[in-house]
């Protein structure tokens, strides 16, 4: 079960935002796509959650059309999208929050085995149950999105811009942590990152996004080593 893209393209008015883009994305692996600012990586994300409507193209999850449908009929097919800054509700508390991640679902018992999943990968929301979530610092509401994806049981989760605005410490462990996501829960990944270096680090493979066209794609280590690659968005 992977995630295939094919041909996928977006139009925003007379503007091509994303252009005949295909890449694949193995079962239980996590993907990096990497670029530059208005590379159409936020574009392509939401796409694939149901936000955007494409011009052209097909993405596949479990024999599910992606570009088809509404973002909940996704959520229901195992698709979790965690948007830029943008996915706590600031008035409700942290427990509410990851609550409000598991409102579809009908069985209580696993809607509650999953809030100790989230609280067990991030201690610091289990410190803070009970404090509104605009209380959180940036790196805290970034785990707090992060947990209230998971409350859905997702097995797709796409990431836009986990790190963006966080300080450096807070930002190696947002990204040791969606490793370990990975990792222990064998979901599948599609991480949309400015931060390249950090996000190719604990990605397997990576996709270079430049003016909505796919640049390169590949392993991420061949990529990181990829002297063209390293030249234009790496800084080294």
């Amino acid at each position: 079960m992977s995630l295939i893209v094919h041909g996928l393209t977006v139009d925003h008015g007379a503007i091509r935002a994303i252009n005949d883009v295909s890449f694949t994305v193995d079962k239980g692996k996590l993907a990096a796509v990497i670029g530059a600012n208005g590379a159409g990586k936020s574009t392509l994300l939401r796409a694939l959650s149901g936000l955007n409507s494409t011009t052209a193209g097909t993405a596949e999850w479990r024999n599910h059309n992606l570009l088809h449908g509404k973002p909940e009929a996704h959520v229901r097919k195992g698709v979790s999208h965690v948007s830029e800054g943008k996915s706590v509700v600031a008035e409700l508390t942290v427990e509410e929050n990851l609550d409000l991640g598991a409102l579809w679902r009908r069985n209580k018992r696993e809607a509650t085995e999953s809030k100790s999943q989230a609280i067990e990968l991030f201690p610091r929301l289990g410190e803070r149950l009970l404090q509104r979530a605009d209380t959180l610092s940036g790196g805290e509401r970034q785990m707090l999105a992060i947990g209230r994806a998971l409350m859905s049981k997702p097995e797709l989760l796409l990431l836009d811009e986990p790190s963006l605005g966080l300080a450096p410490l807070v930002i190696e462990q947002i990204f040791q942590t969606i490793r370990g996501i990975v990792d222990s829960m064998g979901l599948t990944v599609v991480l949309v990152e400015q931060n390249a270096m950090g996000a190719l680090k604990i990605a397997d493979t990576a996709v270079v996004l430049n003016l909505g066209r796919v640049a390169a794609t590949g392993s991420a280590a061949d990529l990181i080593a990829d002297p063209a690659v390293r030249a234009a968005y790496l800084g080294y």
